[in-house]
């Protein structure tokens, strides 16, 4: 569907308290698109709460957002759930999961694949990001993308599209950012409060994963791992490596990058999957209980590092045999 339904327009008019959530461990997009519905709801007159269950990274501290991100969810009964930026029902984790089948759900996202659990849905894979979907109802409902709007707007438009260096910064998208900077946003500023968030832990252990990158199928695929002890020993976290991946794509020749990160919690690795244009590497991670777009999927596998590895190579090797 091209546009938001006249029902999901309608549930937006007629409610008047929303719960506004998005996945854990959230990026870009899902924080920028989550202050966007907030202001977007708030220029409406509702009341709106702001849930994920990781809570907003520190490196997007400098977002305003029109109430603060609680990571408990409320017992209060609300019109509406808008599940924002979540490929599938668990994206949330298990306390938001069991919210939607109790609370009426919207759905607006833009990963491949997406089942549409919701009451309402809205999901198009063409989109660059949730947010510029986000943008799209704001002007259905009049409220312009200025200010901290556009703010949040910009910030998913540039993490979704790799600052608009990937396939998904289409003519609209491209559009819309121009829009944004018409009403008064000045990329200078907010591209360096983007870009300038880097601890010197980040900067010791990319320089370590990136020093130790694995190559495979004659320099098509490059592998890197980040473990429990290097981010303990460098005192890094996970959002310290948010964007390590895609410095794995810049080495000449490569048609995949996979990033293999532990968490120790779960016993469990999450992959990260980056691929060049012609490469789609969603079907991999599919087949691993993930998902995501063509060229950035990922997935969660238990199990450790050496153990997961192997088959996961192999899988891609065998994709890219067969193109």
């Amino acid at each position: 569907m091209g546009t938001p339904t006249n029902d999901l327009i309608s549930a937006l008019l007629a409610g008047s308290r929303f719960l506004v959530a998005s996945h854990a461990h959230p990026d870009g997009d899902a924080i920028g698109s989550m202050a966007a519905m907030g202001h977007l709801l708030k220029a409406l007159g509702k009341q709106v709460v702001l849930y994920n269950v990781s809570g907003l990274p520190e490196h997007f501290s400098w977002l305003t957002l029109p109430c603060p991100v609680v990571t408990e969810l409320p017992q209060d009964d609300f019109d509406w759930i808008i599940a924002l930026d979540c490929g599938d029902q668990r994206r949330g984790e298990a306390v938001l999961e069991a919210a939607m089948v109790a609370t009426p759900t919207m759905v607006i996202d833009h990963h491949l694949a997406n089942p549409e659990w919701g009451r309402l849905n809205w999901v198009e894979p063409e989109r660059s990001s949730t947010g510029e979907m986000v943008a799209e109802l704001a002007g259905k409902l009049g409220v312009p993308l200025s200010g901290p709007m556009g703010e949040a707007v910009y910030l998913c438009l540039v993490s979704d599209t790799g600052n608009f260096t990937f396939d998904n910064s289409s003519p609209r998208c491209m559009e819309m950012a121009a829009r944004i900077i018409r009403e008064g946003l000045k990329p200078g500023r907010i591209n360096a409060l983007i870009q300038n968030q880097w601890s010197v832990s980040r900067i010791h252990l990319w320089g370590e994963v990136l020093g130790n990158t694995s190559m495979h199928f004659h320099g098509q695929l490059g592998v890197i791992r980040i473990t429990q002890e290097q981010l303990s020993r460098l005192d890094a976290t996970p959002a310290d490596c948010e964007g390590l991946i895609n410095y794995v794509l810049r080495i000449k020749g490569i048609k995949v990058a996979l990033s293999l990160r532990e968490d120790d919690a779960s016993n469990s690795v999450k992959l990260s999957l980056r691929s060049v244009s012609e490469v789609n590497i969603q079907p991999v991670a599919a087949s691993l209980g993930g998902g995501g777009h063509k060229n950035a999927s990922g997935a969660n596998v238990r199990g450790r590092i050496e153990d997961v590895e192997p088959g996961v190579v192999a899988a891609i090797g065998h994709m890219l045999e067969a193109r």
